[in-house]
């Protein structure tokens, strides 16, 4: 099998067996890439003639070529995961990454927003205007619901049950969750929907719950931006993003003392190692927190 219909079969297999988005797909597409034209360009070799040695000194080339740890990391995962994709296939009888490590990489917590800091963003909307209602609610949302942006403007009406206290959303995937939602956020997501009646609705979008001013599903882009320009009325410099508001959400729940599993769960992460990140967060905030106040820190 040459690499053009190894790859090929390869990203089929990741869009219909494991249901990842288009965008994870290119990036797969291209870490393999680089695999492709390395071993065509100094060897000469087919996939199925790769072997250890041969990897290594790929990821070599790629130190070589100026790429940082992290986008190293990366670009070994595709690599990792197509290698093992061509094992369940018969393409190779050996997986050649098996025993390669990655490079070390340090990780980068996120930023997180304080209470206070999320209190002044909402005060910042102006409810009097016509997007008001709509921009506290998504807000709320974010924060109270943990949800990804992608999540947040894919959310259906379908999907609701304030009555239950209950969103279902439908994460990386498409898999399903319930997650809890909070007085504050149901009471902001009421005042939206009854103005969101107002609005004359494309057929296509008459399930979707958060809608701009022509009726139509809002973007992700767009939600960026009334992020990027609450955070600024706020007077907020962090760099943030509707992201950050699902690191806080995680943050301080943790902070707060809820059990690490349930988190998990409410976020969506398919492995808990994904959520211990929130706990490194709190360690670091207990941390400055003794060195700013204990008298034998000083």
């Amino acid at each position: 099998m040459n690499w053009d219909e190894a790859i090929a079969d390869f990203l089929t297999y990741l869009r219909l067996e494991k249901s990842l988005s288009e965008k994870t797909l290119t990036a797969y597409g291209s870490d393999v890439e680089k695999l492709h034209t390395f071993m065509e360009g100094e060897y000469f070799l087919q996939p199925q003639q790769v072997q250890h040695k041969h990897v290594e000194q790929f990821l070599a080339h790629l130190y070589d070529s100026g790429l940082n740890s992290r986008s190293q990391a990366r670009v070994l995962s595709g690599v990792k995961a197509f290698f093992k994709y061509l094992l369940i296939e018969d393409v190779v009888d050996a997986n050649p990454t098996q025993q390669i490590d990655g490079p070390k990489i340090g990780r980068k917590l996120p930023e997180v927003l304080s209470v206070a800091e999320i209190e002044s963003m909402m005060a910042a909307i102006d409810l009097s205007k016509a997007e008001g209602h709509r921009n506290k609610a998504m807000l709320e949302m974010l924060y109270s619901c943990g949800l990804r942006v992608s999540e947040l403007v894919g959310l259906q009406l379908s999907n609701l049950y304030l009555d239950k206290s209950f969103l279902r959303v439908v994460g990386k995937g498409n898999k399903e969750r319930l997650v809890p939602i909070g007085a504050k956020a149901i009471k902001a997501l009421t005042l939206y929907l009854e103005k969101r009646r107002t609005l004359r609705v494309k057929k296509e979008h008459d399930n979707i719950v958060f809608l701009n001013r022509l009726g139509a599903k809002l973007s992700t882009v767009m939600v960026f931006l009334i992020v990027k320009d609450l955070a600024e009325k706020a007077g907020i410099t962090k760099n943030i993003s509707p992201h950050t508001f699902r690191h806080s959400f995680a943050t301080h729940l943790i902070e707060g003392g809820a059990d690490l599993r349930a988190v998990q769960e409410m976020l969506g992460h398919e492995s808990i190692t994904t959520t211990e990140i929130y706990t490194h967060l709190d360690r670091e905030y207990l941390k400055e927190a003794i060195l700013l106040y204990h008298p034998r820190a000083k």
